[in-house]
Order: structure tokens, then sequence, then C-alpha cells
């Protein structure tokens, strides 16, 4: 298969996969796509989402508005393009891991539509600390924290598709129960370099270990609450880690 066919189904894989943008303009060759192989270009996407809000943040400050409110609607931009697509993901895990005691019980809730009281307060947490972390922050600071926010998170999604095995037999996360190793270098790398490239010095450190952290955080709690990752469980997490590098960086 020709190499860059097949670098941009990846990336069509990748963008339909993470976000609710069209991608028929990138699709020209009807090759088959990979889940598995396309997440080498989940921080490429994940820090491009970044820059669109971080464009319309810079925007909203140029025309004098205040950085709260500005915040505020960046990152209901980011909600937009993704669909809301991680933050379902972490109001399900919050009930789940909240109103289960058997493991079973707990998929059972995670798989409902429904939101129930823990996913209300896990959605609105989410929410106020990414928007008052962006609008505490100087403004040059914020325009490059959330590209590299969005690159982490993606890439600690990948972190945890690495280390635990799906924790039931259907649903997206079992898909992917193995990940091309070349694919996840790259995965990794990317996600090192967009840090490196936007917040050299200290901050490229905190940023690092941060996202480590919140990773290693939410794999022992998946682990312990339904043994290993589902769709849901990616989303949350990076929500969390989102939320906890624009924390850091703030």
């Amino acid at each position: 298969m020709n190499t860059p066919a097949r670098l941009r189904a990846d990336l069509v894989c990748g963008i339909g996969l993470l976000t609710r943008l069209p991608t028929g303009w990138l699709a020209r060759d009807g090759l088959p796509y990979s889940m598995a192989r396309s997440i080498w270009c989940w921080p490429l996407v994940g820090a491009g989402l970044g820059a669109a809000a971080a464009g319309l943040y810079a925007g909203l400050l140029w025309l004098g508005i205040s950085p709260l409110p500005a915040a505020g609607w960046s990152v209901a931009m980011l909600l937009l393009l993704c669909g809301g697509l991680h933050e379902d993901g972490l109001a399900d895990m919050a009930d789940g891991c909240g109103g289960g005691r058997e493991r079973a019980r707990k998929l059972e809730i995670m798989r409902d539509s429904r939101v129930g009281s823990y996913g209300v307060m896990a959605l609105v947490v989410a929410l106020l600390v990414r928007v008052t972390a962006l609008a505490a922050m100087p403004g040059a600071t914020a325009l490059l924290a959330l590209p590299v926010a969005g690159a982490l998170a993606r890439a600690s999604m990948v972190g945890l598709l690495w280390r635990l095995p799906p924790a039931r037999g259907d649903g997206l996360a079992s898909t992917m129960p193995t990940l091309p190793r070349a694919a996840l270098v790259a995965c990794l790398c990317l996600a090192a370099s967009v840090t490196a490239l936007l917040l050299p010095g200290p901050r490229l450190l905190t940023a690092g270990v941060v996202a480590a952290m919140a990773t290693m955080v939410m794999c022992a709690l998946a682990r312990w609450q339904i043994g290993g990752q589902t769709g849901d469980v990616l989303g949350a997490t990076a929500v969390v880690t989102e939320c906890a590098v624009l924390t850091a960086l703030c």
C-alpha cells in the first residue's frame, strides 16, 4: 500500500473517530481504515482542536472580551468540534463507578445513555476547571496551552489502550486489543514534540509529568473499578488529562 495514501487513511480515521468534522474531502483513495493504526495521529488531531480553540480565544481577547467569557466560548468550541464525545465518556464513567457496586453493574450503567447525578457533577467540574484555568493564564500561555493539552489528552487515551485490556467483549475499545508498535511510538513522539515545540523550558516538564500522572491515575481507577478500559474510559481520560494539564499551566 502506498505510504502517503495509508497515512491519509489513518488521518481520516483519526479525525472521524475523535471529532465531528467532515472527512470526505480527505478520503480520496477508498482505502480500508484501521482505528488501531490511526493512533499515531491522535495527538495531531488533539493539537489541531486546541489550536482552533486558541484562535477563537485570541480573537475574542482582541475584540476586548474579558478572559472568563472568552475562555467559556473557547471551551464551547472544543465541545462543538468533538460533539461532546469525551465528555459523554466522562459522564458515563462517573455514573458507572459512582452508582454501581459490582463490575457488571458498573458496565451496565456506563452503557446507559441517561446521565445521572455523578455524571452531571463530573461534567460541571470538568467545564469549570477548563474555563477557569484558561482564564487565569496570561494570554500568550493560554494560546500555547490549548494545543498542548489537546495533544497530551489524546496521547493519554492511547496510554490506556496500551496498558489495559478491554473491559468487555464488544464496543469501541474491544476492537483495538493490540496496538501496532510503530503507531504507538509515533503517537508518543508526536505528543512529546508538540509539547516541546510550544512549551520549551520548565513548562515542558510540568505538562509532561502532569499528563503522565493523570494517565496513571485513570489507568489505576479503571483497572480497579471495571478491570480494563472501554470507550467511555478513554473519553474520560482525555477530559481528566486536559483538565490536569491546563490547571498545571495556569
